[in-house]
């Protein structure tokens, strides 16, 4: 029988490989502590606490390739520190009891030259904040016995993405025909991810040896502007470009003084006022991949939210 991928967490980059997967004709069991996760034949969906070790080894048995999604419960550099290190030391330590490679999604917070086009061999040495805790996370991956690769991939959407810049901040406010809020700078190249291509890019890594033990970038197209973006969506839509707004910087700082949901946003301007671009043209052709189409990724995203409403 055929070794099962495990997928822990069911977000929206967990729920996306887990349903790449399984429609590839792979088995796949989806562990979250609500037992929640895609419906479909070769699914196997388990009640199971990533941070729980017993449990963990337990449902990682027969596992080949761990795709480990979770993220920390608030948007915070308190939580993630308090969270995130522990649940990735003990799925490292299950998965490699298990003879399984763990596969992570990763973000450009490390990057320690955002002002630069971000490569693979980039500097990732940022040290404070929620920036300093994706340093720490993969500093703690590479000293690990149990293989890995972490999936660099920047800000992303597509189906299920709601709680993002390219998200229910921007998508359902176009097909409203409501004008749209963007942060900092709204004609600044930033890149975006579509969802779909980081989950393609994680299971081909996890199918890929060679490529252990090192950090990829997922799939990603030229970088747009958050207005490009917005007018990319509202064009699958059938509909005018949208009115675009952006929220000063200076704003946010402020407003962060008294909110800390608002501060832990404004840790993360600089990625919106100066232009923001990571490059994944080595990564693909490490995997043999390339990224979506905007106007197919668009339209797919459009087509989703339209089905929420």
């Amino acid at each position: 029988m055929d070794a099962v991928k495990v997928v822990t967490g069911a977000g929206p980059v967990g729920w996306t490989v887990a349903s790449q997967l399984a429609a590839s004709g792979q088995r796949v069991r989806v562990l979250t502590r609500s037992g929640s996760g895609p419906e479909h034949e070769l699914v196997e969906r388990r009640r199971v606490d990533a941070s729980q070790p017993d449990a963990l080894t337990a449902a990682m048995a027969g596992a080949d390739a761990v795709f480990h999604c979770i993220h920390g419960s608030t948007y915070s550099a308190e939580a993630w520190r308090h969270e995130l290190p522990g649940a990735e030391r003990a799925v490292l330590r299950a998965a490699g009891e298990a003879g399984a490679v763990v596969v992570f999604p990763e973000s450009l917070y490390s990057y320690s030259r955002p002002g630069a086009v971000m490569t693979e061999d980039g500097p990732r040495r940022a040290g404070t904040g929620k920036r300093g805790v994706r340093t720490e996370l993969l500093a703690a991956r590479a000293a690990s016995p149990t293989p890995t690769v972490s999936v660099v991939a920047s800000d992303f959407f597509g189906p299920r993405v709601r709680n993002a810049h390219a998200g229910e901040r921007m998508v359902p406010l176009i097909l409203q025909g409501r004008r749209v809020a963007v942060i900092a700078r709204a004609d600044v190249p930033h890149s975006f991810t579509y969802i779909a291509d980081l989950a393609a890019a994680m299971i081909a890594a996890a199918a890929s040896p060679q490529w252990w033990d090192s950090v990829l970038h997922a799939p990603t197209l030229p970088a747009l502007t958050q207005r490009e973006l917005a007018t990319a969506f509202a064009s699958a839509a059938g509909l005018p470009a949208p009115k675009v707004a952006a929220i000063p910087a200076w704003v946010l700082r402020a407003a962060g003084l008294f909110s800390v949901e608002l501060r832990d946003v404004a840790e993360t301007l600089y990625q919106f006022q100066h232009p923001f671009v990571m490059d994944s043209t080595a990564s693909q052709g490490r995997l043999g991949l390339a990224p979506t189409p905007l106007d197919t990724a668009a339209k797919e995203t459009v087509e989703w939210w339209r089905g929420q409403a």
